[in-house]
């Protein structure tokens, strides 16, 4: 059988189950809604969204009733309204009481008169989350509902009380700013109706550009509009606000700032906390920054009473660190100052974060879910491939993952509001999500009710497994994973079977994207790859008897024609066209074109702005991998470049000496070894630390990073455009065992990164210095020095790397591509 066969069977199996289970459903195709006729405005709304949400997904329009028993009814109340609506509720009330705020009930039974479900909130936010729970179960067909009562005797309460996300209207976020107020107000009713009690807004003067073509109102009206919506549903309003002017100690500028910020707060219908980050952006010493934040606190009062202040020590420099915390323990910053969040940039890890924030002050947890590179949390040895095309902020589902870092960092913290800039992190969200409310959950099961809630039944299992899938595509070598086009295979038996409503599915086409997109990748790999192997083969022939270059005789000089009887002229044009190959007759053609379909099609849903030109995204790096779909992911165009400077290299014995010094470019010669650091399968001498699982901000573990977009093309080989670093002060480090005692040795390494400008140095066994700080050459280019006889004395060797100790920013700088140590 083969692998499509054997999906379409599993997933008829799967269909066929549900048909059958489907026999003792409850139908609720005429359900009347009994709600209390004195709800107050956020349970009359909970009720709306369930009647609006039914109607969207099967046609049928359910009506509210005050009161009654009717055949088929939902109840809908908190708390406070329950007794009201008559005795059927009388369960779910009792099995309410005592659970703490933001928790349902659901229960369902059946009497003389008919069948009913009861969904009780222990308040308004609780009875929304239990509607989203109730949707997320109840199946839809056309004109048709239904539903398995044994799934409803539910009574669970949120682990953590903050759950929230990050909802920057600004041009950067690939989406979003194309989003009108509808657009805006569904997408918070999703995030709410699965748990999400927090949304955090950008105001209209950041880091990023004043204006959008795609704005569909201007920053500031959509920001309250946002705030509105919010409030209507009943979540937490948060403000992202970074400070951006260049000097806070100057009593002018802080006048000025007081202004800017207290008419957004003034206009704003709902703020509950204001988070200012220290960095990334803004850059302002904690002293003045944090005096700053306490007449903004002040501010932020006037028009918001029990409005909160937090901040981030974000990008601090090592003596920023201590001064903050010093200025933490002050019994007056703590009159003002709320909490304090432990988001990217951090130089310390969350346990030592948490330690060294005085009790009194909880934390949040402000987490990156989604960047795949130069980021909070990477993808974990992430193929080249995939990191050279899909990028910063590519469609990113990682369920396991980010159940991975949740569950590491979490215990510490009251909940998180996460940092994105995109739809593209949407089912990330939606995990989090899940987590918060019960961080027992597997991240199958959220997925599950994602697929169904978004989809339908049919796809609960099948689309799940699909995301679940995606993620499985991003592990280990590209070209050796065999799950790629299986996965390929099961998006596409569900694209051949969906309607017309689930292809225009945003979120459908979304990992539709991502599916084709990895296929197409993988196969433009392997055909370059192989076109590679096929032109060096050829190359090394000069190897072979015959093709040996030959010592100069300054008697007898040779003459301009072949060498040996045999014209090297001969293997480099033919190598040269097999390298052209992946350009003439690029492979996946077919994936290719419906990637930019869908694309296309992405554009037209949600004005997703995957290019540049063709849909104005703000730049490569904000997601717009169409742009790069055809970058190059193999040697084959540097070493088309090689070839054609030694074609130009006018005596034959030359080429071949060329061809020859190419060919071992990365021969350490005998006795010696080679390193690749950004290539996990070819650096046996890399320390790699405890590893992505245990530690998914590599604090402690050697990090693969990349050159993302690739601006040296062709110049540098691939192995210079990825590297192994480490982060902050902490080391980068090889060993080596079984060295010549008697040898002497010199080392090569070539330092390449995205921080030329951060300086590096060189120790041997952690005392003698091999080279001080330096600053790395720009463009790349390898250097050498000597180790000193005494640091491999006794047939062991240790080379560790640091950057200057104490700075801020990112943390990165210690970055290394290749290491050679050669026997003198």
């Amino acid at each position: 059988m083969n692998r499509r066969t054997f999906l379409k069977r599993t997933a008829g199996a799967a269909l066929a189950g549900s048909t059958r289970a489907a026999a003792a459903d409850l139908d609720l195709t005429r359900c009347v809604i009994v709600a209390s006729g004195s709800a107050r405005r956020r349970e009359k709304k909970a009720v709306t969204v369930l009647v609006e949400e039914v109607e969207k997904r099967s046609g049928v329009t359910w009506t509210v009733q005050s009161g009654g028993s009717p055949a088929t009814a939902i109840y809908a109340g908190t708390e406070a309204t329950l007794a009201a609506l008559g005795p059927r509720t009388a369960a779910a009330a009792s099995a309410l009481k005592g659970l703490p705020a933001e928790s349902y009930v659901i229960r369902a039974g059946r009497d003389a008169n008919g069948a009913w479900i009861v969904v009780a909130g222990a308040d308004e936010r609780g009875l929304l989350f239990g509607i989203g729970k109730l949707l997320q179960t109840i199946a839809f067909t056309r004109q048709a509902a239904s539903v398995n009562p044994q799934l409803l005797n539910l009574a669970t309460s949120p682990k953590f009380p903050l759950r929230g996300h990050q909802l920057g209207y600004r041009p950067k976020t690939n989406a979003y700013d194309a989003w009108n107020v509808a657009e805006w107000d569904q997408y918070i009713r999703d995030l709410a109706l699965f748990g999400t009690n927090a949304i955090e807004l950008v105001p209209p003067r950041t880091d990023d550009g004043a204006d959008s073509p795609h704005f569909p109102l201007p920053p500031e009206k959509m920001m309250v509009e946002m705030s509105r919506i919010c409030d209507d549903y009943g979540l937490d309003v948060w403000i992202w606000y970074p400070a951006m002017d260049p000097d806070y100690a100057d009593a002018a500028t802080v006048q000025s700032a007081l202004k800017e910020w207290a008419h957004i707060f003034e206009i704003l219908p709902r703020i509950d906390a204001v988070l200012v980050p220290g960095g990334d952006p803004g850059h302002t010493e904690p002293r003045a920054m944090l005096a700053f934040l306490e007449k903004q606190k002040a501010n932020l009062r006037r028009f918001h009473p029990k409005g909160q202040m937090w901040v981030s020590p974000q990008g601090f420099r090592e003596s920023w660190m201590q001064d903050f915390f010093h200025i933490l323990e002050s019994s007056h910053t703590a009159t003002w100052l709320d909490g304090v969040v432990f988001g990217p940039q951090s130089r310390l890890g969350m346990a030592e974060f948490r330690q060294r924030v005085p009790p009194r002050y909880p934390v949040r947890f402000y987490p990156d879910i989604t960047h795949s590179v130069e980021c909070q949390y990477p993808v974990p040895e992430w193929d080249v491939a995939y990191a050279m095309t899909e990028g910063r902020e590519c469609i990113n589902p990682r369920p396991e993952g980010e159940a991975n870092i949740f569950r590491k960092y979490s215990a510490d913290t009251i909940g998180f509001i996460t940092y994105s800039e995109g739809c593209n992190d949407d089912v990330n969200k939606f995990v989090w999500t899940a987590l918060g409310w019960d961080p027992e959950r597997r991240p199958a099961a959220a997925l599950r009710d994602y697929a169904h809630y978004f989809f339908g039944k049919p796809y609960a299992d099948t689309f799940a497994q699909g995301l679940l899938d995606l993620e499985n595509n991003w592990r280990g070598p590209l070209a050796a994973n065999e799950g790629v086009p299986v996965t390929l295979a099961r998006f596409q038996d569900m694209e051949r079977a969906a309607p017309p409503a689930i292809l225009e599915n945003w979120r459908f086409q979304m990992a539709l994207y991502r599916a084709y997109y990895d296929a197409s990748v993988r196969g433009r790999l392997i055909h370059e790859t192989a076109c590679l192997h096929s032109a060096r083969e050829l190359l090394e022939r000069v190897n072979e008897i015959g093709w040996k270059a030959q010592p100069l005789d300054i008697e007898d000089p040779p003459s301009e024609g072949p060498v040996n009887g045999l014209d090297p002229k001969v293997l480099l044009d033919e190598a040269r066209r097999i390298l052209e190959q992946p350009v003439l007759h690029p492979a996946s053609g077919r994936l290719r074109a419906r990637v930019r379909a869908l694309g296309e099609a992405l554009f037209q849903s949600i004005k997703m702005q995957l290019a540049v030109d063709r849909y104005r995204g703000e730049a490569v790096v904000r997601g717009a991998n169409l742009e790069t779909l055809d970058t190059t992911i193999t040697d084959v165009a540097w070493l088309r470049r090689q070839i054609a400077g030694i074609q130009e290299i006018a005596a034959p014995n030359d080429q071949v000496a060329a061809i020859q010094k190419l060919l071992a470019r990365t021969d350490p010669g005998p006795g010696g070894f080679y390193d690749e650091l950004g290539n996990p399968a070819n650096r046996p001498h890399l320390l790699p630390g405890p590893g992505s699982v245990e530690d998914p901000e590599f604090r402690a573990s050697a990090l693969t990073g990349f050159s993302y977009p690739d601006l040296l093309g062709s110049k540098i080989p691939m192995a210079w455009k990825r590297w192994a670093e480490s982060l902050f002060d902490a080391p980068l480090r090889m060993r080596y065992r079984d060295l010549d005692p008697e040898a002497h040795y010199r080392v090569r390494v070539v330092y390449s990164g995205d921080s030329p400008r951060v300086r590096l140095k060189l120790v041997a066994n952690e005392r003698a210095e091999i080279h001080p700080l330096i600053t790395r050459p720009w463009p790349p280019k390898p250097m050498e020095f000597d180790v000193p006889a005494e640091a491999t004395r006794d047939g062991q060797l240790d080379l560790t790397w640091t950057r200057e100790q104490g700075l801020g920013g990112n943390g990165r700088g210690t970055q290394v591509s290749e290491v050679w140590l050669f026997r003198k």
